[in-house]
């Protein structure tokens, strides 16, 4: 069964920015070279291209430390920059020590293809590319003339079918349909009630409602809906709407500062239901917050994965070399993103060392053969269809200001009846 996903349906931040996004990317986009123009052999008999330079590989990191998303970003970026000098101190990949180059685009468009119109001539992919309708409005230009591997840290519908914008876990519809199964199971939400969704305008919120309405039409549910800008942080005005319509749970969509305010206005106006968000909706600092006593009460959180405080080795010995190498930065769920994203491109480049093909077309044929990769963090990872998430299982956590990373595991790795007869579309 296939997803309803209306083509006339608005997919971005707002008209204004897809304007700039645009007109910056056609304006900038000869800049960039065929990855095959410069294909090369090494001394190894080993072909090379783009972003390989001497015995380095460049890799680019386009992040948000200073938006809407600063404090996930610090966290994955700062993830990655422990896995490259790990990989480096024993001796890098193929023989070539790893190179990131970061930029900060404040989860600002016209910022967000600058940067990735600096670096995309530069390196050979990206490990990080913070933010659905920005990799969304370079993904023409990526899978044409540059075929560089983006592992980005969204998780929207729309960017799948890429060979080369590769989603890690599941995404946001998928996700939400996991997540308000678990509010009809565990939660008391049940058929005939009225569901709230609050979301961001964009890929990522209307991707996530798409999972919401797929739901709802399932299990007999309502969808109620409070679209809202990533600029928005007073969710007093939703709040009121919610309540209004009676709804019996809330799913947000949104980001930290937002699922803080829903949840903290939520109990201040005792509409006490449970509310859920996706995985880029919480941070842990918010439990030191006014919002803190409520979120550990009230929320939960729908995650691709097992969170940092998992008791496996591989999180054991990330949070201790992690808190080792930034012993004055707090530990979250971006750590995980981070260090996952990081390995999958290093599990990539090692295969493609093997084929003897570094080069950017190299590198993502050797990402197909990933078909059941985990570093640790508890859901097999399957890259072989570029059509699909590598997932489509979501851990559920709860805030818990005494867990390792601020968030305990409510339930293990699964996947809806839903989601398994669900099909994301990228159309």
């Amino acid at each position: 069964m296939t997803a309803r996903n209306p083509r006339n349906r608005t997919r971005t931040l707002t008209a204004t920015a897809v304007a700039a996004l645009l007109a910056l990317t056609a304006a900038c986009s000869s800049k960039a070279k065929d990855g095959g123009d410069d294909d090369k052999q090494s001394a190894g008999g080993v072909k090379t291209g783009q972003g390989i330079s001497g015995k380095t590989i460049d890799l680019g990191v386009l992040t948000d430390m200073t938006g809407v998303y600063a404090t996930l970003g610090k966290s994955v970026t700062q993830a990655q920059q422990l896995y490259v000098k790990q990989v480096n101190a024993d001796g890098g990949i193929c023989g070539y020590q790893l190179k990131l180059t970061v930029r900060d685009h404040g989860y600002d468009p016209q910022k967000a293809v600058a940067g990735y119109t600096e670096l995309a001539p530069k390196v050979l992919g990206f490990t990080q590319f913070i933010g659905s309708p920005f990799v969304a409005a370079v993904k023409q230009r990526i899978d044409g003339q540059d075929k560089g591997l983006v592992l980005p840290q969204a998780w929207s519908a729309h960017l799948l079918g890429s060979p080369y914008v590769r989603v890690i876990g599941s995404t946001y519809d998928i996700e939400t349909i996991n997540a308000i199964d678990f509010l009809m199971k565990e939660k008391g939400l049940k058929k005939g009630d009225k569901l709230g969704h609050v979301y961001f305008e964009g890929d990522y919120g209307e991707n996530a409602l798409q999972g919401s309405k797929y739901m709802a039409d399932k299990a007999g549910l309502t969808v109620v809906e409070q679209k809202i800008k990533p600029t928005d942080n007073d969710m007093t005005a939703q709040v009121a709407a919610l309540k209004k319509a009676g709804v019996k749970g809330i799913v947000i969509s949104a980001g930290p500062r937002q699922a803080a305010s829903l949840v903290g206005v939520a109990a201040a106006a005792k509409l006490n239901v449970p509310v859920i968000g996706n995985n880029s909706a919480f941070a842990p600092q918010l439990l030191a917050t006014q919002a803190g006593p409520a979120l550990e009460k009230n929320y939960w959180v729908a995650s691709p994965s097992l969170p940092i405080g998992a008791d496996t080795a591989e999180a054991k010995k990330l949070v201790a070399d992690y808190r080792k190498a930034y012993p004055k930065d707090s530990l979250d769920n971006g750590v995980v993103a981070g260090w996952t994203a990081a390995s999958v491109f290093g599990e990539a480049l090692k295969k493609a060392c093997e084929s003897k093909d570094l080069t950017r077309e190299g590198v993502g044929k050797a990402l197909l053969t990933l078909s059941s990769f985990d570093n640790g963090f508890g859901v097999d990872q399957d890259f072989s269809d570029p059509k699909a998430p590598s997932s489509h299982q979501s851990v559920i956590l709860q805030p818990d200001k005494s867990a390792v990373g601020g968030m305990k595991v409510v339930r293990q790795p699964g996947e809806a009846e839903q989601a398994a007869s669900y099909t994301p579309s990228a159309s």
